[in-house]
């Protein structure tokens, strides 16, 4: 069966929404969908030894694997549909259907569980319908999946609302400090800030240290997830190999702006180290499958 649409619909439909014309791009997003519900349910069963998804690139792909721990066999799909769903969800948020937009979301997050901008998309639309559990929620999962220092933030700055509304000023103190390192222009940021001055003024002043303990007190990590700075580094590592430059530099400035340039030059040579094991033992394993063969 054909794929049901390729980018170039897609992008057709994207010049619409993005002129705010969403009374022409919900039906013909609508459309799309309709096709990409029925090729799913004759191309893309879910078993338990395949699942389909519709990730970006090879880092996000090697990503997922390392955090979900997902021991299928992962298919790509030929077509965006995450950026279908999400599409989708901003022409009902456009339309203040915020139930749509979160199930369109949802689906979103299904297609490509790694694309955090989805994630926070999705947490603050929980939050506009009143499921403040969802919305801590997914601001979490970003912390463990983002690979961008502006998602972190994002979720920091969350993540420090939800817990001002918990009166717990001080892990609200430990996401501000976070949100502004990561993400300090976002509106997020700025209005997380103004909100913890004006009604905790004393949290806002707390040391590094203890609203870093207060943070931790809460089970929220006070770092990004250095699993995911380690497969930005392996994925430049193949990059540079391959030629690609730039590729390798822009994957290498994501990790640094994650972990620093310190971790990040420390992760380097502990994925060269492990690479050169790993060619020495193929290489002692070639040899003895030689010697076998005399």
């Amino acid at each position: 069966m054909d794929l049901p649409f390729d980018v170039g619909d897609l992008n057709r439909i994207e010049n619409f929404l993005g002129q705010g014309d969403v009374e022409a791009s919900l039906p013909a997003l609508l459309e799309l969908r309709d096709a990409v519900e029925e090729y799913v349910e004759t191309e893309c069963a879910t078993t338990d030894e395949v699942q389909y998804f519709c990730f970006s690139d090879a880092f996000e792909r090697l990503a997922y694997r390392r955090v979900e721990g997902d021991p299928r066999t992962l298919v790509q799909v030929g077509a965006p549909f995450d950026r279908l769903y999400a599409d989708l969800a901003f022409a009902y948020i456009q339309s203040q259907e915020h139930a749509l937009a979160r199930d369109a979301l949802m689906l979103a997050v299904r297609w490509n569980p790694m694309h955090c901008a989805y994630r926070l998309d999705l947490a603050e639309v929980f939050h506009i319908l009143g499921d403040r559990r969802e919305w801590a929620s997914l601001l979490f999962s970003v912390l463990e999946r983002a690979a961008d220092a502006a998602h972190v933030g994002r979720a920091y700055a969350g993540l420090g609302e939800f817990f001002l509304d918990e009166d717990e000023a001080s892990a609200a103190a430990g996401c501000a400090r976070r949100a502004a390192r990561f993400a300090p222009e976002d509106m997020v940021t700025r209005r997380l800030i103004t909100h913890l001055m004006e009604v905790a003024s004393d949290a806002a002043e707390l040391g590094e240290d203890e609203a870093t303990a207060a943070l931790a007190a809460q089970g929220i990590p006070t770092e990004p997830n250095a699993e995911i700075a380690i497969c930005l580094i392996m994925c430049a590592t193949d990059a540079s190999r391959a030629g690609d430059r730039n590729e390798a530099a822009r994957l290498t400035l994501r990790a640094r702006d994650l972990v620093g340039e310190n971790v990040v030059k420390a992760l380097i040579q502990l994925v060269h180290e492990s690479d050169a094991e790993l060619a020495a033992e193929r290489g002692e394993n070639s040899e003895e499958d030689r010697d076998a063969n005399a």
